[in-house]
């Protein structure tokens, strides 16, 4: 359905041989609702969203602000042509960049190979949705025209910048590790858009944890009290609502969900530090250093909260009444065992996060070269 709007309403304006000021003034008419010669930013977010168009979020305001030379927040025809125009170059200059074989198409493994030098390596079947999501007539392949159509309402101008909408709109998946925070643009940092998306997170892994939260401490009191207990999940639940009520089920969740907040802003804190200490001369980073570099912010973060996965720990396996809650649960550890109480089995946390990184990419690069060598051998006997 997609596809056939985009086809309906944009390739009839946009297409090679036609006019410029004709094919960009049927898109103008068709945006401009009010016809009063201009448009503005909720006109181009309704015009798009009729012509099946998805854009980035907030693409809409940076069309106009790229656009609005007169800075009166709406685009004129002149100023609407003009930005589609220099839009439409960079936008050339991207589609060469990855057309290696100059063949006027877009391939998998040329997507592939362009990824690459960005320390970026994914499998052919990742390469294949990237040209999914571009390609009007099913050839696996995206001409200039599919290319031109797709972009050319998303302010995205560069490979790089391409690569990041193309993440954040979840049609590339490039294999991070857990351990490895979501990387910005200098844009999206100055813009805030860094600190919405980790908030978003951060809800998101608050109300995921408070749902899995009974099982969690579950788990915590069979591996602590063995065969004392219970040995199956419900005589297990049913033990600790006998013991403390139903909100017992959720002791120690509290600190769990507040450490989230501390531990993503550290992580990602970190990340941005060693990432610098990495980077080669050539500005680029590679995955092994992407890995370290996540490995070491991982270690960094789990060592400015390890004091209240103590506490989450201690809540979770504590007796009705024990402690009145995390702070009482501080003060009782404080008084009674130290400050070094807060970091007993720090180590082996540690060292357990450590080499987590070292072998998911091993294993990641051992098995992305299976495939890529097999995928190889099979495009050749096929040719």
């Amino acid at each position: 359905m997609y596809e056939h709007m985009k086809k309906l309403m944009l390739s009839r304006a946009v297409c090679e041989g036609s006019d410029t000021r004709a094919k960009y003034g049927e898109l103008f008419n068709k945006l401009d609702v009010n016809k009063d010669g201009k448009v503005d930013i909720l006109e181009l977010q309704q015009g798009l969203k009729a012509m099946g168009m998805a854009v980035a979020t907030g693409a809409e305001e940076k069309i106009v602000a790229a656009g609005d030379t007169n800075k009166d927040g709406q685009l004129d025809f002149a100023e609407f042509m003009k930005y589609l125009e220099d839009h439409e170059k960079k936008m050339k200059i991207a589609f060469t960049s990855l057309d290696k074989n100059a063949d006027g198409k877009i391939e998998a493994s040329e997507i592939m190979n362009s990824l690459k030098t960005l320390g970026i390596n994914i499998p052919k079947d990742h390469a294949e949705k990237i040209l999914k999501s571009m390609d009007a007539d099913g050839t696996l392949t995206v001409d200039w025209n599919e290319w031109r159509d797709h972009f050319l309402f998303n302010p995205a101008d560069n490979i790089e910048e391409i690569i990041r909408y193309w993440k954040h709109s979840t049609v590339l998946d490039i294999g991070d590790s857990l351990t490895i925070p979501d990387e910005f643009t200098e844009e999206e940092k100055k813009t805030g858009q860094w600190w919405k998306q980790l908030l978003a997170g951060g809800m998101a892994g608050a109300v995921s944890r408070t749902g899995t939260a009974p099982l969690d401490r579950l788990k915590v009191m069979m591996q602590v009290h063995g065969s004392k207990g219970n040995s199956n999940i419900l005589g297990g639940l049913k033990q600790m609502v006998k013991e403390g009520g139903v909100r017992s089920l959720w002791r120690g969740n509290g600190v769990n969900v507040i450490k989230i907040a501390p531990e993503t802003a550290m992580k990602f804190w970190a990340y941005e530090q060693y990432k610098r200490m990495f980077t080669s001369e050539s500005g680029k980073l590679g995955t092994a250093e992407r890995f370290i570099a996540g490995s070491m912010a991982g270690a960094t973060a789990q060592t400015s909260i390890y004091p209240m996965e103590v506490m989450k720990t201690r809540l979770a396996v504590a007796k009705t009444g024990q402690y009145t809650g995390m702070f009482d649960c501080a003060k009782q550890i404080l008084k009674k065992e130290g400050v070094r109480a807060f970091y007993k089995g720090y180590v082996p946390n540690i060292l357990g996060i450590i080499p987590y990184a070292g072998i998911d990419l091993a294993i990641y690069e051992v098995i992305f070269s299976v495939v890529l060598f097999y995928s190889t051998v099979s495009d050749e006997t096929k040719t």
